[in-house]
């Protein structure tokens, strides 16, 4: 039995083995599968499991999606108990197995996968993490006839928000089709997976850090131009100030990184590591003060008749100061 939110990781598992029990050249006689959210009766999977392998000591019968493992009552929900108990007399030439998918990340093992794990191996598929996830992610190119260089495989799994290999092979099909007839460069992976909104921001800001009052406030026109108003603009820069101050302050605590992006809820490690790099561009005074600077100004801009873009620039210039 395995059970999971990652589809595509069971199925592979689930595929490998197959291959270790099952002669290929008499898959089609040994390996029957069956699809258990339409099931009306399991009365089809019992006469599979009882018939004789053919030239062969194992046979498989596979329930993908068996929904009647979760909680909501379906055909086979009523059925239930007589599915158990048949688990506990399966003949030993057939392998059965069930897998279940989570409707959300936040689902668990239920009471009835829990029922059934005294009689037989229920598998968890956690999701794929660190080297591993890599290796998997570059198989993905690797299909569709694209290299992808290490350090940008790496930050490619980082902007992931989600280890779901079904929604990273999307993903790499998308960005395969985005660079078709050509080789993948970073500023592609920018360009499809950060918005383009908090980019403008970093780069506003990195431009503030770096006392480029010109390059600053190019850049805050363009974010204008593009339709953003004042308001948001100093709410972003205020969030990111703000985020850089705390940043600044887990790391002068020797805080570990894995706590900082939990505490601070950064999804990616590549948004991490440009963040504390820019991070150390401030003193945690000057970070202090410009955020300050940026409450004073959506003070002003509340509670005064005055020139917002004005005001927005004064920042500018003072946090660069």
């Amino acid at each position: 039995m395995f059970c999971g939110i990652d589809e595509l990781l069971i199925k592979e598992n689930i595929k490998a083995l197959i291959k270790k029990v099952i002669n290929p050249n008499f898959m089609d006689l040994n390996y029957m599968k069956f699809d258990g959210s339409s099931l009306e009766s399991f009365d089809p999977v019992i006469n599979a499991c009882e018939t004789l392998p053919f030239m062969s000591e194992k046979k498989v019968v596979l329930v993908y999606r068996a929904s009647f493992f979760g909680e909501d009552k379906n055909k086979l929900s009523t059925e239930f108990k007589t599915i158990h108990s048949y688990l506990k007399n399966l003949p030993k030439y057939c392998i059965l197995i069930f897998y279940y998918v989570f409707k959300s990340k936040r689902d668990k093992p239920g009471r009835k996968i829990y029922s059934v794990d005294k009689d037989i191996c229920v598998v968890k598929a956690d999701k794929v993490k660190g080297k591993q996830l890599e290796n998997k992610v570059q198989e993905f190119f690797y299909e569709r006839g694209k290299d992808i260089k290490k350090l940008d495989l790496r930050i490619f799994c980082s902007l992931m928000s989600e280890n779901n290999l079904s929604i990273i092979e999307n993903e790499v099909e998308k960005l395969c089709c985005y660079t078709y007839g050509r080789n993948i460069e970073r500023e592609d992976m920018k360009k499809m997976f950060l918005r383009s909104g908090d980019e403008d921001i970093f780069d506003l800001v990195n431009a503030i850090s770096d006392k480029k009052i010109k390059d600053a406030l190019y850049m805050l026109n363009e974010l204008m131009y593009k339709g953003y108003k004042i308001s948001y603009i100093l709410s972003m820069v205020e969030r990111q100030f703000n985020l850089l101050f705390k940043i600044k302050m887990c790391l002068e605590e020797r805080i570990t990184k894995e706590e900082i992006m939990k505490e601070l809820n950064i999804k990616s490690e590549y948004g991490y590591s440009i963040m504390v790099k820019q991070s150390k561009k401030f003193t945690i005074n000057q970070l202090k003060k410009a955020v300050a600077l940026c409450l004073n100004t959506e003070k002003r801009i509340k509670s005064l008749s005055i020139d917002e873009k004005t005001e927005m620039e004064l920042l500018i210039i003072n946090t660069t100061a």
